[in-house]
């Protein structure tokens, strides 16, 4: 499964941004998609996920109540609609993709996703 983040770029705090995550060839529609970012000099974290089945969407903190992880039914695209951007929010981002077993689950842990894309930069700044 190749991946790739996009939709990354420049933006003034208090500004919006929408990532897209889509595979190459194919739908995610049998993946739990978690997007993660890494700003320079620290370690990469989570940032949200939504699960195989499509019900569950989690978000770290940080994330809660600015950020939307969103998707058709079949996962053509797994978008991060990103509001109310902070300088902290800067970091490159990538989508990640999971075979978990249970289709409710949703990992946190970098280390436990299978298919990472490229990432996209995204920097908050004025």
């Amino acid at each position: 499964v190749q991946l790739q983040a996009s939709g990354g770029g420049l933006v003034q705090p208090g500004g919006s941004l929408r990532l897209s995550c889509t595979a190459s060839g194919r739908t995610l529609v049998s993946h739990a998609v978690g997007w993660f970012r890494q700003a320079p000099g620290k370690e990469r974290e989570f940032v949200g996920g939504i699960s195989r089945n499509g019900e569950v969407k989690v978000y770290a903190d940080s994330a809660k109540g600015r950020f939307t992880i969103s998707s058709d039914n079949v996962k053509t695209t797994v978008d991060l609609q990103m509001n109310s951007l902070q300088v902290e929010d800067t970091a490159i981002y990538y989508c990640a993709a999971d075979l978990p077993r249970a289709s409710d689950y949703i990992s946190r842990i970098p280390g436990q996703y299978d298919y990472w894309g490229h990432g996209t930069l995204v920097t908050v700044s004025s």
